[in-house]
């Protein structure tokens, strides 16, 4: 027993002695880091700017890079908005800032599409009667061919009998019976100049030829030689060359920008440095679910059909210019969760700011909110800042808290319509009637317009138009024809 109390009281004595030398290592260690800088400030630990989520309890150099670790000081981003940077550092980080002002907003873009054939154009021939092909013209599928064309000749039995009927009814001499002869023939669907033709002849018309009742791109062709046909069988599909469709794909988030009756130019590869100049004719409903993108289905008028189906071509859309507060598209981070911007601070200070953004383009974003005009962020460099203010802690300004951008003012428009008298590359003179809203009587007025507008309209078309009054002079802002005329 006494020697059992004994081992106890040593292995006691043994364990107390570990603690307090434990105890005092860790009390030197800390007493031998400096917990002060010269200023007087205390030091929290130090940190690899690099690898900002190491901390340690002494200065020394970083294991992680050949650099000192830095310290981080009690109450630092905690007086003032955001955190500090040394200017120093800016300058190693290359810091670039851009003010945000407020400037035109050009909502013009470029969409990417391919020529297709109007369908609107598309022809169906079908057979009216039951019959033999006795021949087939030399036609092929692809064929180009002009109204009128002959494609192939029919036996119809059928219409064979009515017309021998007709004949021999119209030799009785009794006008009624004759009538219900011809009315026959319409009925069973003989065309109006095959039932000429027998009445000015006076003999049965077996054969019928088939014609294209207007020009255009042979796409199907049913009918070979010695074949039998059924009434209402399709013969022939033809589609018109005179207009295409040029099927532009829209990314889902520009489908605002784009609208029925907007003006287009298309490029194609093939017809370097030309323009075609188009309007889009409808906004279709649907989004391709692997694009994400809504098609914008563009007329163009295919003079000498140079526009081929199948062309690739690059659209120019042409947006509303619009004020806007602008900043560069580059200072915009998005976290994902929420939009925010770097705002750069008298006396180094840097504090995230949460804003809401609009369209982009030509490299500048829309501020709609969290912004105001005047305000400084950073445009290069800004997510490293991004990441010392998590580190730090720092609060992000939140959308009410900016100060509010003073609201630009637009310039009215004014509606009017008249005839074009004169048009060129820069203007178009326009006689229009009285315009109550400015006090203009009806006179003949010139305008600046885009370079679009010449190759759009012509002199004489009765247009629709909106305009303002810049300093340059009245300018034509939009401009339609008057029942397509």
């Amino acid at each position: 027993m006494i020697f059992a109390e004994r081992r106890q009281l040593v292995l006691a004595a043994t364990a107390a002695a570990l603690v307090a030398g434990a105890v005092g290592f860790v009390a030197g260690a800390y007493r031998d880091a400096p917990t002060e800088d010269r200023g007087g400030r205390a030091v929290l630990y130090w940190y690899d700017p690099m690898v900002p989520s190491q901390h340690f309890d002494k200065p020394g150099k970083s294991p992680f890079m050949d650099m000192q670790l830095v310290p981080r000081y009690a109450g630092e981003g905690e007086s003032e908005a955001g955190v500090r940077i040394d200017p120093a550092r800016v300058e190693n980080l290359g810091l670039r800032t851009a003010i945000a002002k407020v400037g035109t907003l050009d909502t013009g873009f470029t969409a990417a599409g391919a020529i297709d054939f109007n369908e609107r154009d598309a022809i169906v021939i079908q057979a009216r009667a039951a019959g033999f092909v006795q021949r087939v013209y030399s036609r092929a599928p692809g064929d180009v061919v002009g109204a009128g064309a002959p494609l192939a000749d029919l036996l119809v039995p059928e219409w064979g009998g009515a017309q021998t009927e007709f004949l021999a009814a119209r030799r009785t001499g009794d006008a009624a019976l004759t009538r219900a002869a011809r009315q026959r023939m319409t009925l069973i669907g003989m065309p109006a100049g095959a039932i000429a033709a027998v009445e000015r002849t006076g003999r049965p018309q077996n054969v019928l030829t088939v014609t294209t009742p207007a020009g255009g791109l042979i796409k199907t062709l049913g009918v070979r030689a010695g074949m039998s046909i059924a009434a209402g069988q399709t013969l022939a599909e033809i589609n018109g060359l005179g207009t295409v469709w040029l099927n532009a794909a829209i990314p889902e988030a520009l489908g605002s920008r784009v609208r029925p009756g907007q003006p287009a130019n298309a490029s194609l590869a093939a017809y370097p440095g030309e323009r075609f100049p188009g309007r889009i004719s409808a906004v279709l409903p649907a989004v391709e679910g692997d694009s994400r993108t809504l098609t914008a289905r563009i007329e163009l008028i295919n003079r000498g059909g140079r526009l081929r189906p199948g062309m690739f071509a690059q659209v120019a859309l042409g947006g509303m210019s619009r004020p806007a507060l602008l900043v560069p598209e580059e200072a915009v981070i998005r976290t994902g969760t929420r939009t925010i911007v770097m705002l750069a601070q008298p006396g180094g200070r840097y504090q995230p700011a949460e804003v809401q953004i609009g369209a982009t383009s030509k490299g500048q974003t829309e501020v709609i909110a969290g912004l105001g005009d005047g305000e400084r962020v950073v445009a290069s460099g800004q997510f490293l800042l991004d990441s010392e203010t998590t580190l730090a802690g720092a609060q992000v300004r939140s959308l009410g808290a900016a100060k509010p951008v003073a609201p630009a003012t637009a310039r009215p428009t004014y509606q009017a319509e008249g005839s074009i008298t004169a048009i060129d590359a820069r203007s178009v003179t326009i006689s229009h009637g009285p315009i109550p809203a400015i006090k203009w009587p009806a006179m003949q007025m010139r305008f600046l317009s885009p370079p679009a507008t010449a190759r759009a309209f012509k002199r004489g078309d009765r247009v629709s138009f909106s305009f303002d009054q810049p300093p340059e002079g009245p300018t034509i802002r939009r401009i339609s024809k008057l029942n397509g005329r």
